[in-house]
């Protein structure tokens, strides 16, 4: 990628949705423009977990503002992702459909320690250049990272259901902020982070910094009330309860340096830092610059090259913890690939090989846990994996093509309306055939055929006398396909 490229982060949190745009600069993204906005959608979750109407309609006021700054920008210079509060909101799907057309992007919905990962990248990437062993936190509305690494790799990665606006509509409803809510609060936040202590116990890290929301709100407000800059130590935590047990509403804080947006989730913001405080026995926090979005920017650049996207790096892992044969898999990605190339759907073709080459690649994961129905299985075990790189609907994406690969077609119903899909599990299904023998297929014998929306697959009239069960296989599947919207046709020449 060229320096002086743009490029641009969407961050739909629980709390604001965040736009940052940067110029790429020798290797580093230098800001051009940023815009937030308090949306607060992880406020508005009801009782089974349901964005209301009114959620809904802020986030995407927000995100058509963000549309006309985006004006101008290529698919491949952008990326949204949205984290806890569209993990758990079961209409997640109508927020983010309309949002998407809206945006005129795509919109990640990224684990959690997804999200864990990139703001250690964002961080880090703003640190000065140091040996240390750095612990990172993020406290955000509804979830919060911790995150041990050092230099750019992070090393350990957790997210939990802990969040500043969680906390203060559970504990501090009404604004109220007592003695006994604070106590209840860091009692709550304790026994959810509790588990957090063998893996970063103050043994495991040099210096402790906080990322983006409550810690940055928190550090600026000690600022503006001389404490030292940039730093929260657990003296001027104690300060800071103490004013705010002297408010004893939200609505009547006085602090310079605290945003009008914080006061409503100070109560839960601050409890739960006290809890990590006292678990992790942390004596200071030094807030950093870096964040999520900043993290998105770098990975977004990673994402460009095939040598450096994580997500390539996240397969091998995997096709070496569930003993794929290599040799096998290279083999149906090959062909799987070949035949996606003699008769490609109009979309950028690199990328559909690309994750159609992952599919190839994990296609026969699930055989590690049963050989009976073993893409099912495979899809089951990439459904719920840890897979540094890939967001959740990716991950399903990719999940998809492995139980699709094999068996009847009826159960990819769902995935009738999506052409680029469907032509990625049909070069998939076919690849699986024509390798079944475990031998590399004469793919110059073997072509598949666009004509208008006619797809016709022709094999030599030779190759189908030497390969006769290929060929049986191949007219089985011909007649499966028929009974779909996206028949095709079989022809030996």
């Amino acid at each position: 990628m060229q320096d002086g490229t743009r490029l641009a982060a969407v961050d739909l949190g629980s709390n604001s949705f965040r736009l940052e745009i940067g110029q790429l600069d020798h290797g580093l993204i230098r800001r051009s423009d940023y815009l937030k906005e308090t949306v607060r959608q992880g406020g508005e979750l009801d009782a089974q977990r349901n964005l209301t109407p009114q959620a809904m309609q802020r986030g995407w006021d927000c995100l058509a503002r963000f549309a006309e700054r985006l004006s101008g920008f290529k698919r491949h210079q952008v990326r949204a992702v949205a984290t806890q509060t569209l993990r758990e909101a079961r209409n997640r799907d109508e927020f983010l459909d309309q949002a998407r057309k809206i945006l005129g992007f795509a919109i990640d919905v990224i684990p959690g320690r997804e999200e864990a990962r990139l703001i250690y990248l964002g961080v880090a990437h703003l640190l000065p250049y140091s040996h240390e062993r750095r612990l990172v936190i993020d406290i955000g509305g509804r979830s919060t990272e911790m995150i041990l690494g050092q230099h750019l790799q992070a090393q350990t990665l957790e997210s939990w259901r802990v969040g500043s606006v969680s906390w203060s509509h559970k504990f501090f409803p009404d604004g109220l902020l007592t003695e006994q809510a604070f106590e209840r609060a860091e009692v709550a936040a304790k026994a959810v982070l509790e588990e957090a202590l063998p893996a970063f116990s103050r043994l495991h890290w040099d210096s402790a910094y906080g990322s983006s929301g409550t810690v940055n709100a928190v550090a600026d407000a000690l600022q503006a009330s001389g404490w030292e800059a940039g730093v929260i130590s657990q003296d001027a935590l104690d300060w800071l309860l103490d004013k705010l047990l002297r408010a004893q509403s939200a609505d009547r804080i006085k602090l310079e340096g605290l945003k009008e947006d914080r006061r409503a989730v100070i109560g839960g913001g601050v409890s739960v830092l006290r809890a990590i405080f006292s678990l992790l026995d942390i004596t200071e926090i030094k807030s950093a610059e870096g964040a999520l979005r900043h993290g998105v920017l770098y990975d977004l650049l990673d994402r460009q090259d095939d040598q450096t996207d994580l997500r390539a790096r996240t397969v091998e892992h995997l096709m070496l913890k569930y003993r794929v044969d290599v040799r096998q898999a290279a083999r149906v990605s090959r062909t799987a690939q070949a035949l996606l190339g003699q008769a490609p759907p109009d979309h950028d073709l690199h990328r559909l090989k690309r994750k159609l080459d992952w599919a190839a690649q994990l296609h026969y994961i699930g055989s590690h846990v049963s050989h009976q129905e073993y893409h099912k299985h495979g899809a089951y075990l990439l459904d719920h994996a840890d897979a540094p790189g890939f967001s959740l609907e990716e991950l399903h994406r990719l999940s998809q093509l492995v139980l699709g690969h094999r068996g009847k077609l009826r159960k990819m119903e769902h995935w009738f309306s999506d052409p680029v899909f469907m032509r990625q599990l049909l070069s998939l299904r076919l690849a699986v055939i024509l390798c079944h023998a475990h031998r590399d297929p004469e793919l110059a014998s073997i072509h598949l055929h666009q004509e208008a929306r006619e797809l016709r697959l022709s094999v030599a009239s030779d190759w189908a006398l030497r390969y006769p069960q290929s060929m049986h296989l191949l007219t089985e599947e011909c007649a499966a396909w028929s009974r779909t919207p996206w028949p095709w046709t079989l022809r030996s020449d």
